[in-house]
Formats: C-alpha cells, sequence, structure tokens
C-alpha cells in the first residue's frame, strides 16, 4: 500500500512526498486522525480507539499530537484499511473484510492479528494474495 493512500486515510495534507507520512508518525500524528480512522474502521464501536491507544493517553491528547509509538500504531491500522480498500472497494466489505474471522488465520479476525507489525504483515498477504486471486 502506498503511503499516498495512508496519508489519505488519516486526513494528512498530501505533499506529493511519502516521506510526509514518515515525518508526521516521527512528530506524532493529530488526534483528529485517530478518530478519522476510527470512523472508518469501527463506526459502530466508540470504544476501539482505546484498542490504538489508551483511555488516559487519549484524553490527554485531544487537540494535540499522539506520541510516534502510537502514530506508528494508528498508521499501521491505516495502511491495513487501505488495502482492504483497494482489494475489495467498498468501506463495507474491507470492513467486513476485516472484522471476519479467516481460516487462513487460524479462524482469527485480521483487525486482531494486526496488533503486531508482524500480525500486520501476515494480513497485507493475505490482502495481496485476494487481490491476485491465489487465496480463498
Amino acid at each position: 500500500m502506498t503511503a499516498l493512500a495512508v496519508i489519505d486515510v488519516l486526513g494528512l495534507k498530501a505533499t506529493g512526498s511519502p516521506l510526509r507520512l514518515a515525518d508526521e508518525i516521527e512528530r506524532g500524528l493529530p488526534s483528529a486522525s485517530l478518530a478519522r480512522l476510527v470512523r472508518a474502521l469501527a463506526p459502530g464501536d466508540p470504544d476501539f480507539k482505546y484498542k490504538l491507544v489508551p483511555k488516559a493517553t487519549f484524553a490527554r491528547s485531544k487537540g494535540k499530537r499522539l506520541s510516534p509509538a502510537h502514530s506508528e500504531r494508528i498508521a499501521r491500522y491505516a495502511r491495513l484499511w487501505a488495502a482492504a480498500l483497494n482489494v475489495w472497494k467498498s468501506e463495507d466489505e474491507a470492513r467486513d473484510f476485516l472484522w471476519r474471522a479467516h481460516p487462513l488465520l487460524d479462524g482469527r479476525q485480521p483487525i486482531q492479528v494486526a496488533a503486531t507489525e508482524v500480525g500486520a504483515r501476515l494480513v497485507e498477504d493475505l490482502l495481496g494474495s485476494l487481490e491476485h486471486a491465489t487465496a480463498v
């Protein structure tokens, strides 16, 4: 997935440079990027944001920038969202894929597997396989 697609998911101003994403993560993403991602990934779950940023940290960050570590986590999920949208071409279908248990992930939900960077890469590989019709 391209950095520019992730920049779009996070609602950042695109400068034409994929390095913009790395710079924003290093500075810390604005808390508005988290809100935007949560609206896309889990519109019916107002507590999902606390899986990405602890509740106390979130409360302190309103209107401010998040830490680089939390920003990395948010960007990871934004990358998966962008990849799922690329494959499924529909927000509802992309969301369904991410939240539905998948047999190639030992019956776990892709959103759950993505809690680690290694897990997120496995989900991206699965999405890549689906895009190229080599997995079901």
